[in-house]
């Protein structure tokens, strides 16, 4: 019997490609320039060629229309602003992970007061937590050692958490979930709230800065003076390292927030 060739591509959905320039294979487009005008319809490569002239790309914005939709535009910056909104929206959002903690019925004392505090430590940051006692063997004639493991972790959680799922069996497992209470999500999101504004002034400070040194630089251009593709593409590299900075510097103020 023969097998086809294996294609990794037709394993998962791929995300649709965006065209620029010549990559736009369409006879004819409808063109809006960089001031949101609506230019008509017109050639491919005489859209190409007026986006050249000011410096800019051609791109497809909807090429579900009859004929695609393009826009002059800086590409470079275009892709720029759309992973900052990403990132963005990934900020904000409030993500609550299941923390996983495998625990056996002969755990002694240390391990398991080390365990406790790695739940504390899950649960203060916003995320549940999932005990599951493994049994072995004879073992699992004695189910009530784990269900006592269990039961001192919710002792020594309650002031942070609650139950969602109490203690029960599953094959050779029992298993049991806390969630964080309200008021610490309450104390996460303040946190978070405030190394939001933290970021913020870093990051205005990082540009005032910038925009002062670019200002006062032998090198400076001029006001009306026109700057390269070369340059445009240094400087979103630099916005991206200044966005990898920001991101660790607001982990660091939720951490030292949190007081770990």
């Amino acid at each position: 019997m023969a097998f086809g060739r294996f294609d990794p591509r037709k394993n998962g959905r791929r995300e649709p490609q965006q065209r620029v320039g010549h990559r736009i294979r369409v006879p004819e487009v409808r063109v809006i320039d960089a001031n949101g005008d609506m230019l008509g319809v017109m050639t491919t490569q005489d859209a190409i060629k007026r986006a050249r002239d000011q410096g800019l790309d051609l791109v497809e914005i909807n090429p579900k229309a009859v004929p695609p939709v393009c826009k002059i535009l800086d590409y470079g910056r275009f892709k720029y602003e759309e992973k900052k909104k990403k990132r963005e929206t990934k900020r904000k959002q409030s993500i609550v992970e299941i923390k996983e903690i495998k625990l056996r019925p002969k755990t002694d004392d240390h391990d398991l007061d080390f365990k406790m505090r790695a739940a504390r430590r899950f649960i203060e940051g916003g995320n549940k937590v999932k005990f599951t006692v493994r049994f072995r063997g004879r073992e699992i004639t004695h189910p009530e050692k784990a269900r006592e493991q269990l039961e001192w972790i919710t002792q020594q959680c309650t002031d942070i958490s609650t139950i969602e799922t109490r203690p029960m069996m599953e094959a050779r497992t029992m298993s049991m979930i806390i969630a964080p209470k309200t008021i610490v999500l309450q104390k996460l999101a303040e946190t978070r709230a405030q190394a939001e504004k933290e970021r913020k002034k870093l990051e205005e400070a990082r540009r005032a800065a910038k925009a002062a040194g670019l200002g006062s630089g032998p090198g400076a251009s001029s006001p009306g003076s026109d700057r390269g593709d070369h340059e445009d593409d240094f400087d979103d590299d630099l916005d991206d390292d200044e966005d990898d900075d920001e991101d660790e510097d607001e982990d660091e103020l939720v951490e030292q927030a949190l007081g770990r």
